[in-house]
């Protein structure tokens, strides 16, 4: 199905429901007029808003085919005030209401993963770095949406409330085992999609009973066995992917700690991995639980995917987006613009080119044509 053009006015659409933290009277520079400035200088490569405003007066002719601009630009505090005043989790449900509005609807693979903005702290405020957990839509190769927390321990209340928004009929969801909790296994169910959540030592008990297991598993009870070898980096690795559909054995009426019973399991699975570099071996096994029934190659497919959150979204925004760098310290100006960066980051994708995602941000800087174009683009 192709969809119809999408306009810079059509995505800012999906944002005018945001209120303006600033008093109605002080308003000389629009909301919508700031945003379509930070989106547009944000997809231009520029990194925090003294370059921003810069881009806009070089810029003012091309900011003006989509709005007037009558008072010109904000200076960059003004812009980093209201950046900062913008309420979080509005800006997040209209980020997921526009990229809703992105995915063509067929289920995916919905990698779940945290990422921390290392320079966001303030220590003299007692402030912790900026740690965003982020979804991410590994076909389409979309940010879905994304949840604040100032520590990585506290992944386990952010991921439910980002499962809560999205749209996740049919998907299957990836979480590393942090994820790996009761409740977040009920919400992804409940909100129609399967599981498949990394099991390591900090569930000790079922960790355990599927380790032994998969030691020396009955040849009755294993799926047949999925092999892979992959041979780059100066590395060669194989791979031998094993699941079993059988797991009526872990819903025994036992009671203790951490006692090994999940909701809705349906399948424990693991990959074993032989990676030889250097003249050195190294052994790895992995375990997993999963609410479907996926053979071994479906089960595979899916474990490298997740990963795929850490080269296509992670790595991206520090090496193409410079998110190491920034230094946003006050107020929700993190995260909202953390959010501007997932917009850019979906909008570059999207581009119909075999430019590299640095390139397309460079080109969108040097060409308002081209720049234009990622605003206009076509989604399909």
């Amino acid at each position: 199905m192709t969809r119809p053009a999408v306009s810079s006015r059509a995505i800012l659409d999906h944002f005018k429901v945001l209120s303006d933290p600033r008093q109605g009277w002080r308003v000389v520079y629009p909301l919508p007029e700031i945003m379509l400035l930070v989106l547009s200088a944000t997809l231009s490569g520029m990194d925090d808003f003294v370059e921003i405003r810069l881009w806009g007066e070089e810029r003012m002719d091309f900011l003006r085919r989509f709005l007037p601009y009558e008072r010109g630009l904000p200076s960059h505090d003004t812009l980093n005030d209201v950046i900062n005043g913008l309420d979080a989790d509005l800006f997040k449900a209209c980020f997921a209401a526009w990229v809703d509005a992105l995915r063509d609807g067929a289920p995916d693979i919905v990698a779940v993963d945290g990422k921390t903005s290392r320079r966001s702290h303030a220590r003299a405020r007692g402030r912790e770095p900026l740690h965003m957990v982020s979804a991410w839509a590994s076909r389409q190769r979309l940010v879905l949406g994304q949840e604040a927390t100032q520590a990585k321990s506290n992944e386990i209340a952010a991921i439910p409330l980002l499962l809560e928004r999205l749209e996740l009929t049919g998907a299957l969801v990836t979480i590393d085992a942090i994820g790996t909790q009761n409740a977040i296994a009920e919400t992804i169910v409940r909100r129609g999609g399967d599981y498949l959540l990394a099991l390591k030592a900090n569930r000790p008990a079922t960790y355990d009973d599927v380790a032994r297991f998969f030691d020396d598993p009955p040849a009755d009870m294993i799926q047949p066995v999925h092999e892979t070898v992959d041979n780059d980096h100066g590395r060669i690795e194989q791979r031998r992917c094993l699941v079993c559909h059988d797991v009526g054995w872990m819903r025994s009426d036992r009671r203790y700690a951490d006692e090994p019973g999940f909701p809705h399991l349906a399948m424990i699975a693991m990959v074993e991995s032989r990676t030889e570099r250097a003249g050195r071996i190294q052994r790895e096994r992995r375990y997993y639980l999963s609410s479907a029934k996926l053979d071994a190659k479906t089960f595979a497919a899916a474990v490298r995917a997740h990963w795929g959150i850490e080269n296509r979204l992670h790595w991206v925004l520090d090496v193409v987006f410079h998110d190491d760098l920034a230094r946003l310290r006050t107020g929700c100006g993190p995260q909202n613009m953390a959010v501007i960066k997932h917009m850019a980051m979906n909008m570059v994708r999207a581009a119909n080119d075999k430019h590299s995602l640095k390139v397309r941000r460079k080109k969108a800087n040097l060409n308002q044509h081209y720049l234009e174009t990622l605003l206009r683009q076509t989604q399909n």
